[in-house]
Formats: C-alpha cells, sequence, structure tokens
C-alpha cells in the first residue's frame, strides 16, 4: 500500500508540477498572448473592414454592368424595332414593284411579275440575314442594281408602249444572279 500512496504521491506531484510549469509559462508569455490576441483582433477586424470595402465596391460595379446591359438591351431593342420596320419597308416596297410591272407588263402572265417580286424578296432576306457586313452590302448592291433595272425596264416599257415587250434586262440579271449564286455554293 506503500507503494501505491507513492506512486499516487508522484502522480499528483507530476500534475503539479505540470500544471505550474503551465502557469509559469502563461505568466512568462502573458504579455505575447495578449499581444497576439490584440493582433488577430486587429486582423479580424481589418480583415471585415476590407470585405465590407470589397462588397461595396462590388455592388456598385454590379449595378454599374446592370445599368450598362439595361442601356445595352434598350438600344438593341429599339435597333431590332428600326429594323423589323425598315424590313416592311422593303417588303412593302416590293409589293409595289410587283404592281409596277403588273401594270407595265399586262400582256405577260402574272407569273412573271410573281417570279421578278420572288427573286427580289430572295436578295431581300439573304442581305437581312448576313452575318458579316461585307455580304450584307453585297447582297444589298444586288437588291438596288436589281430593283433599278426593274425600275428601267418598267419605264422603258411605258415608253415604248409596245404590247410584246419583255423585262429582258430584269430577267438576265435574274439569270446572271442565279448562275452566279449557284457557282459560289
Amino acid at each position: 500500500m506503500i507503494i501505491l500512496k507513492r506512486w499516487a504521491y508522484r502522480l499528483v506531484r507530476f500534475f503539479y508540477k505540470l500544471k505550474d510549469e503551465n502557469l509559469q509559462w502563461q505568466v512568462v508569455n502573458q504579455e505575447q498572448l495578449l499581444k497576439l490576441k490584440h493582433e488577430r483582433a486587429l486582423a479580424e477586424k481589418t480583415l471585415e473592414i476590407e470585405l465590407k470595402n470589397k462588397s461595396v465596391l462590388l455592388a456598385h460595379e454590379i449595378s454599374l454592368l446592370e445599368t450598362k446591359n439595361g442601356a445595352e438591351l434598350e438600344m438593341l431593342k429599339t435597333q431590332c424595332k428600326q429594323d423589323i420596320k425598315d424590313y416592311k419597308q422593303y417588303l412593302s416596297s416590293l409589293d409595289q414593284l410587283k404592281y409596277s410591272i403588273q401594270q407595265s407588263y399586262a400582256h405577260l402572265p402574272i407569273a412573271v411579275a410573281y417570279t421578278i417580286h420572288h427573286h427580289a424578296k430572295q436578295l431581300l432576306n439573304k442581305m437581312w440575314e448576313a452575318e458579316d457586313l461585307e455580304t450584307k452590302l453585297h447582297f444589298e448592291m444586288q437588291l438596288l442594281q436589281f430593283m433599278t433595272t426593274v425600275h428601267e425596264d418598267a419605264r422603258l416599257s411605258l415608253e415604248q408602249s409596245s404590247e410584246q415587250n419583255l423585262p429582258k434586262n430584269t430577267l438576265n440579271l435574274i439569270e446572271l444572279l442565279t448562275v452566279n449564286d449557284h457557282e459560289s455554293r
């Protein structure tokens, strides 16, 4: 039993010794521990302030992007509305062209006027659906050339007042553009 008491006594002394060493270490390093706690609190506060500033900055940037994107969207909507209006005007112009052809060439089958109208409409659609500006301008020039030729043929037909004349220049241009279109594919 004495051995057990000694062993218990040594164990208790060992724990007290550890506790004393720990207490001594804390007393010796108390200033440094306080300094570290203070630095940690300052670092946390600095980080919190930085995060708030970044949050405000990001909110501002998001607001700017929303405003910019909203303005761009409105511009695109306006542009699309104008494009649709322009397209409708083109279609109306092509319908007038068809009517003009029917008046100038009353002796021809109506299918001729529809063919000319259809070709002009195809050129318009190609121009409208072109992805790049160069292609769009190419088809626009073809459409302008085609419509000018049709009007010139109609004017010549009215001046000649012959019942048997044909829109030869227009038909030749349709043939030329069709051949060129098939060759480019």
